[in-house]
């Protein structure tokens, strides 16, 4: 009876599928669903490192750029400072820099011993803001040559960042909150230290601006100085009265030790540290121009909040999982029940001419099997010869395309070839006609004709002259050789909008002399400059002139030049014809024209595109103007 249960299973082949099939997909089911556990708890970590050092960046950012005003007020201020280095002139020099920049809350301007002896051996001009009032006052006698904001900058010669302090002192007047300086060194014009201009924030403003977004809900950020002290963090009893390191055992914190010596060496990175006992992620990086380091502390709990409730969800998915392949374990029985049917379906569809009815080939061995793997086979060989057919038809399809397309492009080719010729030839002999007959003209009668004459033909040959110049160097510029001088040309300049765009105005007038001048029209102040190419950029605007003043009337040429927070913006109008709009796809292709025979190498459009996209712009036609043709390049500042 024992033999029963094992000779069945050996017979029934439905019954080995079945815990083959079970034998093998439950082992990997759950190793599957392991390692996914595994691997999404690796995947949250990573992002949230990633997400982290994110927020950390942009609150860097963020404080830099707050910092960033206040260098500016002082930097921007200390040649005023110097050029005014008198008594009264400090005062109100310092209560200027307050008044001026809404983030200072504080400035002073201290001077060496006795540099004023009608005021004795001490002078400092404070300004501070107190609310909406601004008080500034001669600070009382004491003896701030040792403070930290006046003693630094005079060691080290340069300007510095000063950890932040309590302003009370033995002055006359003082802050109510804890303050951050910047403090420049002041020389004279003999490079003779004569005192510190010092411009302070508050620690409350900068904590704010830090505090600003967190990733988490229990996420917090921290500052530390030179030496590790505190001056931000949650826990306000640790502010300026212990550092990073206070309270560390060595032996069992000695990855917030490391924590610690990587921050106040300036380091950036991230790294796990224990913190009041809970595992937490830490972003850390120095902040630019300063001695401080800024970080992140995100709490493991909240990182992998969603990663503990995957145990919820697993174990119904393991219930899920294993139903799923009780059910693909039944239909592989009744798959195997029943191949006989599914084979001569599969038969009569491919004897009905259904050649894309695909008969797997099968391992098994018995008649079925064989059967099976004779049709798969045949269809096999009956697919693969097929497919050469098919093949062979599409490749002489795909070459007979592939010769009709070149011998259409040689053609195009040839007939471009023989237009160009014609063009340049055309175009380049009037003006050569013309410079060789005054020539001549001049040559035989030059002491006979009268010196109004003899003017207008030397006149007429300059602008035939400049004519062809300007068609040689389109020419050259269209070439191969011309486009990798522009790539290769090095020749940055800044480069006045205003008086760029008035040459070209004049360089069209010299061209134009019977038409009036172009109006030009500007928002921006001369002084406004980009680092640009002149070169080609007034070769685009001086292109863009001309073809205004030939195509349209001539009389309605306008050029105006604004700006933008990012870009010079330049807007070219005419009132003519404009461009018809059938032809506008053609207008920025090199040789291409309306008239193959009108005046025109059909060069101006696309090297003014190519100059202005080479220079980092853009060059478009206005086509909601109706009244003729608005072109508009745009320029990075």
């Amino acid at each position: 009876m024992s033999s029963r249960p094992s000779l069945h299973i050996r017979q029934s082949l439905s019954t080995k599928l079945s815990l083959s099939i079970l034998m093998l997909v439950v082992p990997i089911f759950i190793m599957v669903l392991g390692l996914l556990f595994l691997q999404s708890r690796h995947l949250i970590k990573k992002q949230a490192t990633k997400q982290a050092s994110s927020v950390l960046s942009t609150t860097t950012q963020r404080v830099c750029r707050y910092l960033n005003t206040l260098e500016t007020a002082t930097n921007a201020n200390e040649w005023f400072v110097m050029e005014n280095f008198q008594p009264d002139s400090l005062l109100a020099l310092s209560r200027q820099i307050v008044q001026l920049n809404a983030n200072v809350c504080g400035c002073s301007i201290t001077t060496e011993p006795n540099t004023f002896p009608q005021y004795g051996r001490y002078f400092s001009a404070y300004t501070i803001r107190e609310g909406d009032s601004i008080i500034t006052v001669r600070e009382g006698e004491y003896e701030y040559f040792e403070k930290p904001w006046y003693k630094t900058p005079r060691l080290i010669g340069k300007a510095c960042w000063v950890d932040p302090f309590n302003d009370f002192n033995e002055g006359t007047l003082s802050a109510k909150e804890m303050i951050a300086s910047y403090c420049k060194p002041l020389h004279d014009a003999d490079g003779r230290f004569v005192g510190v201009l010092s411009t302070d924030l508050s620690l409350h403003q900068l904590s704010e601006t830090v505090l600003a977004e967190q990733p988490y809900p229990n996420s917090y950020f921290l500052m530390i100085g030179e030496k590790g002290n505190y001056f931000i963090h949650p826990d306000s009893t640790r502010l300026f009265k212990q550092t990073i390191f206070s309270g560390t055992d060595p032996r069992q914190q000695a990855d917030r030790i490391a924590l610690g010596h990587e921050m106040t060496a300036g380091n950036q990175g991230s790294m796990r540290v224990m913190i009041d006992g809970n595992p937490c992620l830490i972003c850390y990086q120095p902040v630019p121009g300063t001695p401080w380091s800024i970080a992140i502390v995100c709490p493991d709990s909240d990182i992998l909040k969603d990663y503990y409730r995957q145990a919820y969800i697993l174990t119904p998915l393991m219930f899920v999982g294993l139903l799923v392949i009780l059910l693909f374990c039944y239909k592989s029985v009744e798959n195997t029940v029943n191949p006989l049917n599914k084979l001569l379906d599969q038969s009569q569809r491919i004897a009905e001419g259904h050649y894309d009815e695909q008969i797997p080939h099968t391992k098994r061995t018995d008649v079925i099997g064989r059967l099976q793997n004779s049709f798969a086979t045949m269809q096999d060989s009956l697919r693969h010869h097929v497919n050469d057919i098919q093949h062979m038809y599409v490749e002489t399809a795909r070459r007979n395309e592939e010769l009709m397309e070149a011998s259409q492009l040689a053609e195009e080719a040839n007939r471009q070839k023989t237009v160009f010729i014609q063009n340049v030839s055309h175009q380049i002999r009037t003006p050569l006609n013309i410079i060789m007959g005054f020539a001549q003209v001049l040559g035989d009668n030059s002491e006979e004709l009268p010196d109004e004459e003899v003017k207008s033909i030397i006149e007429m040959m300059d602008h035939n002259a400049k004519t062809l110049s300007r068609m040689v160097l389109m020419l050259f510029d269209s070439s191969e050789q011309g486009l990798s001088e522009e790539l290769n040309s090095n020749k940055q300049e800044e480069v006045s909008c205003n008086e760029v765009a008035r040459e070209c105005i004049d360089h069209t007038h010299l061209h134009f002399p019977d038409l009036p001048l172009p109006v030009f029209e500007t928002s921006i102040p001369d002084s406004l400059c980009i680092h640009t190419s002149r070169l080609y950029l007034m070769r685009s605007l001086r292109e863009i002139l001309y073809n205004s003043a030939k195509y349209s009337d001539g009389m309605h040429l306008s050029l105006k030049v604004s700006d933008t927070e990012h870009v010079i913006r330049f807007v070219f109008e005419d009132r003519g014809p404009g461009m018809a709009e059938e032809y506008r796809h053609l207008m920025y292709e090199p040789f291409s024209k309306i008239n193959d025979l009108s005046e025109g190498l059909g060069l101006g459009l696309p090297l003014a595109k190519r100059h202005i996209t080479n220079l980092g712009g853009s060059l478009d036609l206005d086509t909601s103007y109706k009244d003729g043709c608005r072109f508009v390049i745009e320029l990075p500042k």
